[in-house]
């Protein structure tokens, strides 16, 4: 009679970690992270003596000086004697400024285009396939510095409206102007204003936001909130009934109406620009460099989406659209309902990654005298304080962040819409 007995167990031994293919691969990991944290505390190390001995030892102390320079563009109130750190907060909106107002125009046009280049009309998918080829083969800088040269050379200057005969005149009802100076338009203003809200206390990133802002922002995500709960309500219906109710008109309603009463109540009017001495005044003013920097980032990144939406309609299978088709549907809803819904999860990846490009791009303002965040705290501060380390480092934070968050609401949104597979 035999008796089997388990053999017996290995005891662990150092030369394991090498010949053993269970460790081998943790050990090769951990060497390569020590080598690599050792050569970056060398180099942090090394920088840190470098800059010991010229004297400059790192410091942000310096982004709580007076700034000494103007910024022709800004969203909140900035003078020449504000911080360093103020006026990299006023380059950070400008540059979001453009990066979101670039970003929808982008997607705009590229999704059109991108349809057209697949139009059976030849002129039309030609004229795409030109427009598309020209934009994405010429350096974007080239297209911006061209689009400021446009508005500058062509449009009208602002004595050029005045006289009794002038050459040029205000459109829409004399309510906006453009000019080689940038564009003037009505500005939204209340005459029972609810005041502003201070953040940030008296810091240096002290601003105001409006209440009557923060008002209607309220109401209209509330009126949102309760036509998607209409919109439930009618789908659980369809679903149980089979007959949808009309409900367009209650959403629109629930959206529309107590904006409108909001706006009533707090005495909505408009600030027209008019033409005082050698400018005008009042109004919105957007400056030719933003609308240089905004069409040219636009319409350069729609030319790469127009490609990406292209792709993405062409991988759907050809017989979704014959069995739309077949079904009664018209072109334009089949694309609407049936191509585009589908085509989004293959679209939205590669655009997270024009849209990260389109925002990195607007680092190429200072050509035109925008100033974003590359040109006060990465420009001028970087210029005036010599302190290059410490400001590079915050710049590229700050582009890192920026992107980031990009890539987590678009990656949010790609989950939200991609297909439940059963």
């Amino acid at each position: 009679m035999t008796t089997l007995t388990d053999p017996p167990t290995e005891s662990f031994r150092l030369s394991m970690l090498i010949y053993d293919t269970r460790y081998r691969s943790i050990t090769f990991q951990i060497i390569a992270l020590i080598g690599f944290l050792t050569l970056i505390g060398w180099l942090v190390n090394n920088t840190a003596q470098n800059l010991s001995d010229l004297g400059k030892e790192p410091s942000f102390r310096f982004m709580t000086e007076p700034a000494g320079y103007d910024i022709n563009q800004r969203l909140i109130d900035y003078t020449s004697q504000s911080t360093h750190l103020r006026a990299a907060f006023v380059g950070l909106l400008n540059t979001l400024l453009v990066a979101v107002m670039g970003c929808a125009l982008a997607t705009i046009i590229g999704v059109v285009v991108g349809v057209l280049r697949l139009s059976k009309n030849w002129i039309v998918a030609k004229i795409m396939t030109i427009y598309v080829e020209m934009f994405r083969n010429v350096p974007v800088l080239l297209w911006i510095v061209l689009a400021m040269a446009i508005m500058i050379e062509t449009l009208p200057s602002p004595r050029e409206f005045k006289g009794d005969e002038p050459t040029a005149s205000m459109i829409l009802g004399d309510t906006v102007a453009i000019t080689n100076r940038g564009i003037y338009t009505p500005e939204p203003l209340f005459s029972r204003s609810l005041g502003d809200v201070h953040l940030f206390g008296q810091s240096s990133l002290n601003f105001n936001i409006s209440i009557d802002l923060l008002v209607l922002l309220a109401v209209l995500i509330g009126g949102i909130y309760v036509s998607r709960q209409i919109k439930h309500r009618a789908d659980k219906i369809q679903e149980t009934t089979g007959e949808r109710p009309t409900t367009w008109y209650l959403r629109l309603g629930v959206v529309a109406v107590p904006i409108i009463i909001v706006l009533v109540a707090l005495g909505f009017h408009l600030g027209y620009p008019e033409l005082k001495g050698f400018n005008f005044k009042g109004g919105t003013h957007m400056r030719n460099s933003l609308i240089a920097l905004w069409l040219a980032l636009s319409l350069y990144t729609a030319s790469f989406i127009a490609e990406v939406v292209r792709g993405g309609i062409l991988a759907i299978s050809h017989g979704q659209t014959e069995a739309a088709g077949a079904l009664g549907l018209r072109p334009g809803k089949i694309m609407n309902l049936v191509v585009l819904p589908q085509a989004l999860r293959i679209i939205i990846p590669p655009l997270i990654s024009q849209y990260l490009n389109l925002t990195k791009n607007s680092s190429l303002a200072i050509a035109v005298g925008y100033m974003d965040i590359t040109g006060t705290l990465g420009g001028i501060t970087l210029n005036q304080t010599g302190r290059e380390l410490e400001t590079l480092l915050l710049l590229m934070l700050t582009y890192l962040i920026i992107s980031l968050s990009i890539s987590l609401v678009m990656n949010w949104y790609n989950e939200r819409v991609k297909l439940v597979e059963r």
